[in-house]
């Protein structure tokens, strides 16, 4: 943009201003605290390293996974903090816990500290990924609360870019490090911290100014992390195929960080319109519809107040122990369990079946990129369904149930080459199922507190794990180990690692999560029916209201201070 005239450098650096402070660039920075973010996706990456250098057996190792995937989803307190202060708080105490957590894991590893007692390794892990809580909650909740209309599509994109956060950082990692593992956790200790530190003064929150050509921007957002996406799992699929030296990784990085960086270019765009739209408005609308608008708003907020009713603010008790939470709650669970027992047992699952150990790699993979994939389309459809067809969201909810079913029958029963497609079909639901969970709390509780109820919904996803993965899937697969050892005459040793092969390892556990996402399926149709009045109405008419009206107030605010300014 080139500005002009006796006042074109003032110009620039108002117009600099604006994009420094804009909604935005906010959205942009979001983007890049995500993209840094998933740590926690990344264990299976450096698991190795803890567990030879520091001498545990696998149990030991499957408690540190477990500390993991309780710190990076028990973010209630998170959620009350950000509640009552400005995004910025939040984000900085994520940054001092991941950097504090994961530099404790480094030092342990590289033995620049005694060896620690595993408790401490739990607790270290635990705060790492802990920290994931904060930054969530401070980039992602301020995006929906910035941009209330378009939220399925924030939720989706920016659940997305975490998504794709393990491979962006596996990138960079082959490019700082090489194939140094240890420095992997140094890597994940500092940058994440650095990014959210640089960008953090910019997440704040905005009056909602929404405009019809929001969505627009959002889908240009979504092509190029389509881009993003492509590129990387290309990168990965070539990376296997060919040994990269580090200057190739360098230049693959640098390519990668483009392309990240490529949404700035859509930022600075809307807010040229915004600034060219500012300046060619010179007839603002009176003070007195504002104020008149207003008082209806005003006088809409106390009815609601006197009748809480879906979409509208509830409390937070009111939400969490409301039938619409807890029906939500249960089917997620169900639904979460199931997929992250394959997510999380994903090698194991491939070894028992007796798949080579390059094709898990394979499954890792397409599963990163179908999580993000997941993440990033329901967003997309779900505005469709909701806007155009005026359907629930929950039925989103169930579609995705019923689609996993498919893919757990395939493990179960021991499809030939199945495990591929069930690795497409599980990644796509496990990603596609937190920003439908994201979405459905925000729409049927209302925003005013939705930093801690955001959070309460992340809750369902150690619940349903434990209860699936652990009691389920690792009992039986426990089980049937034993039995083949006993049939061959062998005893387990203490500290051997007990494996099981052949498709009966987990053929009961899967039917068994089939048919618990079955049922989650049922309890998600009752949500349906329950919120279809409610999605048949325009459930973003008020933030349109809203948006209208904050814009008029500023319109008005600009034209009195205008010609003082000019004056000046």
């Amino acid at each position: 943009m080139v500005f002009s005239g006796k006042h074109g450098w003032e110009d620039t650096k108002g117009f600099t201003l604006q994009v420094l402070t804009g909604r935005w660039f906010m959205v942009f920075s979001s983007f890049m605290i995500m993209s840094v973010s998933g740590a926690s996706y990344m264990f299976g990456l450096y698991s190795r390293e803890i567990k030879s250098v520091l001498g545990y057996d696998q149990t030991t190792l499957t408690l540190l996974s477990f500390f993991k995937d309780l710190g990076s989803n028990i973010g209630i307190l998170s959620g009350l903090l950000n509640e009552v202060t400005p995004p910025w708080v939040v984000l900085s105490i994520g940054g001092v816990l991941n950097f504090f957590g994961y530099f404790m894991i480094w030092l342990a590893v590289t033995k620049k500290i005694p060896k620690p007692p595993i408790w401490n390794m739990c607790l270290y892990i635990f705060i790492g990924a802990n920290s994931h809580c904060s930054t969530n909650t401070g980039a992602l909740v301020t995006s929906v609360k910035n941009f209330p209309g378009s939220r399925g599509v924030v939720i989706g994109l920016l659940s997305g870019y975490l998504g794709l956060s393990g491979a962006i950082m596996t990138q960079l990692y082959y490019a700082f490090y090489g194939s140094d593992s240890k420095s992997l956790i140094l890597l994940m200790a500092w940058l994440p911290t650095a990014v959210t530190f640089v960008f953090m003064p910019v997440i704040k929150h905005h009056k909602s100014t929404e405009q019809p050509n929001d969505s627009k921007a959002f889908y240009n957002f979504l092509y190029m992390t389509l881009i993003l996406a492509g590129f990387l799992m290309i990168m990965i699929i070539v990376q296997k195929c060919f040994n990269f030296t580090k200057s190739e990784y360098c230049v693959t990085t640098f390519v990668m960080l483009l392309l990240l960086i490529l949404p700035l270019v859509v930022s600075i765009m809307e807010e040229q319109r915004i600034w060219k739209s500012k300046k060619e408005n010179i007839n603002p609308p009176k003070p007195l519809n504002i104020i008149t608008q207003t008082q209806q708003v005003n006088g809409e907020e106390s009815t609601q107040n006197q009748n809480t009713r879906r979409g509208e603010d509830h409390t937070v008790l009111g939400a969490v122990f409301s039938l619409d939470m807890m029906t939500l709650f249960v089917a997620t669970i169900c639904g979460l369990g199931g997929t992250l027992t394959v997510v999380n047992n994903l090698s194991q699952i491939g070894l028992s079946l007796g798949y080579p150990a390059q094709s898990i790699t394979t499954f890792v993979s397409l599963m990163a990129i179908w999580i993000y994939l997941g993440k990033v389309t329901q967003g997309v459809i779900a505005e469709f369904i909701i806007i155009k067809l005026k359907l629930p969201r929950p039925l989103i909810l169930t579609g995705i149930l019923i689609l996993s079913c498919f893919g757990h029958l395939l493990i179960a029963y021991d499809v030939p080459n199945g495990l591929y497609v069930a690795s497409i079909i599980l990644g796509f639901c496990f990603g596609a199922n937190w920003p439908v969970l994201f979405s459905i709390i925000s729409e049927l509780f209302g925003l005013k507190y939705y930093s801690t109820l955001y959070n309460v919904g992340s809750i369902a996803s150690p619940i349903g794990s434990y209860l699936l993965s652990v009691r389920v899937a690792g009992y039986l697969y426990d089980k049937e180990a034993r039995k083949q050892m006993a049939a061959l005459g062998l005893t387990r040793k203490h500290g051997e690692e007990l494996n099981c092969n052949g498709g009966q390892c987990y053929k009961l556990a899967f039917i068994i999560i089939t048919a618990v996402s079955l049922f989650g399926a049922l309890v998600s149709l009752t949500l349906v029916y329950r919120t279809r009045d409610f999605y048949r109405g325009d459930i973003y008419k008020k933030f349109r209201e809203e948006g209208r009206n904050n814009e008029n107030e500023l319109a008005v605010t600009q034209h009195k201070v205008g010609p003082a300014s000019d004056d000046g």
